[in-house]
């Protein structure tokens, strides 16, 4: 309660003397005070398109939706976008190594998080045969980035499958609009280090550096283009040493620890069209390399791992018609798991993905806007861990109708209908949203929303034989390191997930210098897909590495649930969240803007399962900072509390276990020179050098500074 006091205390502190200035009838007109630079940045003006496929102002979005503008993005200290959303609220980051980052809002977070999807450009990065976003693969620049939307809750009705939990999209600044900064032309790089001294192991310090550079021009009133390239590439983070804290107490594994490499390329042009339409082509390559997490162990995904990607689509008004592939091919091996042979098992991921999609806003007389659209989806997939399969087929439409009932009162009720071909039934994902306007600038929603994420492909075709060991000391001291093969497989019989959540929020803009924000939520999650132990060695069936010398009817004396003979995913039950997020954004003044927000996840309730199958978030988080630009200087300062969580996604209850609370302090400071155009900044994350670990299997994140030079000409 006193967090809330506190909230409601600093939303207080920014809204009086937002209310105290706002323009009284003798000031100017809004036109007028737009050419005066000392105005306050307005807030009302404020544009976003994911939450309904449509622009709309913030204030009036049917869902909860966080903006980070490109303002925000060019003063914020982070180097990869765990840091760049970690502000966000109701979001949950973890990152588990220098290259793995994942995210989930309104609900834990995991390896491999399924539920969140992610678009560039409306473009879908989701990768559809683990289910998951590799963020260092979306190839755009951050000085590219006209901002960044987040729709907190369900988006299934106009985005489709594995929107269940919300979207992420990066939208980026066209070629004419880049031009139009006047840094059409940019270059970056930027050079650091970070500490690895973690308790019990010295590591000395890591480096990390990138570059970039852009090219933007308006070749005429039709044509014009973009284009970049990028490099990224840090040492590995420490790894954590000892025992993880568990009735287990199981040592943690030693293996080589990797770092990332992670070249791009990106280009983009542009047509403007007689009839006000636009045709827009693009594509690019994105290359990574370094540690990502599983649920059956660290892969190592070798150099020369790419993304590429190739996108048309032609706009005109609320009508937009486009097609993209994406391509992704690499190998990896796993550090921890074994195949059957004794040797680290391999990874080979070679997929295709051909989307094409048209969405439609029209407005119907004088109170209707209504929005239709559907795509149709094809993946290839050759997998070398999921044999059994190589293609999946999906497709679906989607209509919504916001109703202007009055000027107090608006109803957006929509749906849409999926088919997948590995799913037996279509999916409905219906929503609705009314909307109270108890002024222009102030909305309160009451919205149901029902939302799905389907099986990934692995979900469904996973097939290998591993080696596990187990100490069986207390049996017999020749199992102190028993090594014994279990089966890891898929199951083509997988019903989607499916969410049903309730949210009650406000979102309002005082006086032009704040927005502040409000949500209550209730998710509901049906047939929630873990990846589980589905049988056991027996006394009649004893592992073939079971010592001829050791009767066989010592197995049955293992505790339950016995010692594993095949692991698989399946639909286990239901698991219930529920939250609170307060949140408000502000102009201080016509130099530092702040920000501040809360939230508050209570632990999972499941049913029809034992809760230690599932992960749990932190209940508690919160963020206060401002960022500021003044005369030649430049700068930013956030902290961030995360509070302690519960994971146990990797392998089994053996690597299960919770991680401590932390508080993140994060500061960055610049300096401008010749007019402008060349930018020095210093970038600290994690100022007080804590041992930071966001993932119980996670590597240790400590203090990291960057210097930076940006030059734009």
């Amino acid at each position: 309660m006193r967090v809330l006091f506190l909230m409601a205390g600093l939303v207080l502190a920014l809204a009086v003397p937002a209310f105290a200035q706002q323009p009284d009838p003798q000031q100017p007109a809004p036109s007028q005070e737009a050419q005066d630079p000392d105005r306050p940045v307005s807030f009302e003006e404020q544009l976003v398109v994911t939450a309904s496929r449509t622009d709309q102002q913030l204030v009036n979005a049917p869902a909860s939706v966080s903006l980070i503008t490109n303002e925000t993005l060019q003063s914020t200290p982070g180097t990869n976008v765990g840091d760049l959303l970690r502000a966000v609220p109701g979001i949950n980051i973890t990152q588990l190594s220098a290259r793995d980052i994942n995210l989930t809002t309104r609900g834990a977070t995991s390896t491999l998080a399924t539920s969140q999807l992610a678009l560039v450009d409306g473009r879908s990065v989701y990768l559809d045969f683990f289910g998951m976003v590799m963020w260092d693969l979306v190839p755009s620049q951050t000085n590219e980035i006209k901002q960044i939307e987040v729709i907190r809750g369900p988006a299934s009705a106009v985005w489709g499958a594995n929107a269940m939990s919300g979207v992420v999209n990066v939208i980026t600044m066209s070629p004419r609009e880049l031009a139009a900064t006047g840094a059409g032309s940019s270059f970056t790089i930027g050079a650091g280090f970070f500490d690895r001294d973690a308790t019990g192991d010295d590591n000395g310090t890591g480096a990390l550096f990138y570059v970039n550079g852009t090219h933007a021009e308006a070749v005429n009133d039709r044509w014009s283009y973009k284009i970049s390239a990028g490099y990224f590439g840090q040492d590995a983070l420490p790894r954590p040493t000892g025992t993880i804290d568990n009735a287990f107490n199981t040592p943690y594994p030693t293996y080589q620890n990797s770092g990332t490499k992670q070249p791009k390329f990106d280009a983009r042009v542009d047509y403007e069209m007689e009839n006000s339409g636009r045709l827009v082509f693009s594509g690019g390559v994105a290359g990574t390399e370094g540690m990502i997490y599983s649920g059956i162990g660290p892969f190592d995904i070798d150099s020369g791992s790419t993304l590429t990607y190739v996108s048309g689509r032609y706009e005109k008004n609320g009508r937009r018609i486009g097609f993209f592939t994406n391509i992704l091919n690499g190998d990896a091996v796993n550090l921890l798991s074994r195949d059957i042979t004794g040797a680290f098992l391999p990874l080979g991921f070679d997929t295709t993905t051909f989307d094409v999609d048209a969405s439609e806003v029209r407005a119907i007389g004088t109170r209707h806007a209504l929005t239709y659209g559907g795509n149709f989806r094809y993946n290839a997939f050759d997998i070398t861990i999921a044999p059994d399969g190589d293609n999946r087929s999906e497709g679906g439409a989607f209509i919504q109708d916001e109703i202007f009932l009055n000027d107090r009162f608006r109803w957006v009720v929509g749906t849409r209908l999926d088919k997948f071909s590995s799913i037996d039934n279509w999916v409905l994902s219906p929503r609705t949203t009314l909307m109270y306007k108890p002024s222009p600038n102030q909305t309160v929603r009451a919205s149901f929303n029902r939302a799905f994420r389907a099986p990934s492909f692995i979900n469904n075709n996973l097939s290998v034989t591993l080696l596990n060991q187990a100490n069986l000391s207390a049996i017999s001291p020749a199992l102190s390191q028993f090594v014994f093969p279990f089966r890891a497989v898929g199951n083509p019989d997988l019903d989607q997930e499916t969410m049903t959540a309730y949210e009650l929020g406000y979102t309002g803009v005082l006086g032009r210098r704040a927005t502040v924000q409000a949500a209550v939520y209730w998710n509901h999650t049906d047939d929630a897909i873990f990846f589980t132990q589905a049988a056991s060695y027996t006394p009649a069936n004893p592992p073939v590495t079971w010592p001829p010398q050791i009767p066989t009817f010592v197995i049955g004396l293992i505790p339950p649930p016995g010692l594993p003979s095949l692991f698989t995913y399946q639909n286990l039950g239901t698991v219930n969240d529920k939250g609170i997020e307060l949140g408000v954004e502000g102009v201080v003044n016509r130099y530092v803007n702040a920000v501040v927000n809360y939230s508050y996840q209570a632990d999972p309730d499941v049913e029809g399962f034992d809760p230690s199958e599932t992960n749990f978030p932190a209940n508690n988080r919160f963020n206060i900072g401002f960022n500021f630009n003044y005369d030649r200087y430049l700068g930013n300062f956030m902290v961030s509390y995360t509070g302690d969580a519960y994971w146990q996604d990797v392998l089994d209850q053996r690597f299960a276990g919770t991680t401590d609370a932390f508080t993140l302090v994060n500061v960055g400071f610049g300096v401008k020179f010749a007019q402008d155009r060349m930018v020095t900044t210093v970038k600290i994350n994690n100022l007080l050098n804590s041992e930071v670990q966001q993932h119980i299997f996670g590597d240790i994140i400590k203090r990291q500074v960057v210097g930076e030079l940006k030059y734009g000409f």
